[in-house]
């Protein structure tokens, strides 16, 4: 399970690299457009996805917040917000990366309206990937009303895929496969 964690946070960040360089493209106009979706822009799926990174990682890292702490939408400007979310996508590297198989049955406190749920670690991190995976398939689906076309976000794991991810990973500092 750690190393798929690992591997989940760098996909993560790999994703949202991917989806944030089409969104640059974007024009401010199309950036912050009424569409559909369970938010109703690009920028406001976006600003979702990385308040509810930090509400996890701060939980995961022992220092929960209560939801109503991250309920202010940012609404930051595409270059800020590009760079937040990159160090939340390092933040949660840097997290999986010290992961050791004892901890993930710790419990993990979410402070939620109505109470605190306790979790573990293993289940809260495959819960964020998953939330990170769904609000991207929806900017994905949202760049398609747009002029800019929805990257390939599934070109991360498969060998054969490494030839189509290797400018990315160099652009995020890593070493390419």
């Amino acid at each position: 399970m750690i190393g798929h964690f690992r591997a989940m946070a760098r996909n993560n960040a790999w994703s949202n690299h991917r989806l944030h360089a089409a969104c640059a493209k974007l024009s401010a106009t199309d950036y912050t457009a009424e569409r559909s979706g369970f938010f109703p822009s690009i920028q406001w799926t976006l600003d979702h996805i990385l308040i509810v990174d930090r509400l996890y990682l701060d939980a995961l890292e022992g220092q929960p917040k209560p939801n109503e702490a991250y309920t202010d939408e940012l609404r930051l400007a595409f270059a800020a917000l590009w760079a937040a979310q990159a160090a939340e996508d390092k933040r949660l590297i840097a997290y999986c990366a010290a992961l050791a198989p004892e901890r993930l049955g710790e419990p993990v406190k979410l402070l939620r309206k109505d109470g605190i749920e306790i979790d573990s670690v293993a289940t809260v991190l495959p819960h964020l990937f998953v939330h990170q995976i769904h609000h991207r398939g929806q900017v994905h689906a949202m760049l398609s009303e747009t002029p800019v076309a929805p990257p390939q976000l599934d070109e991360f794991f498969l060998e054969e895929d490494a030839p189509r991810r290797q400018a990315d990973l160099i652009a995020l500092g890593w070493p390419p496969d």
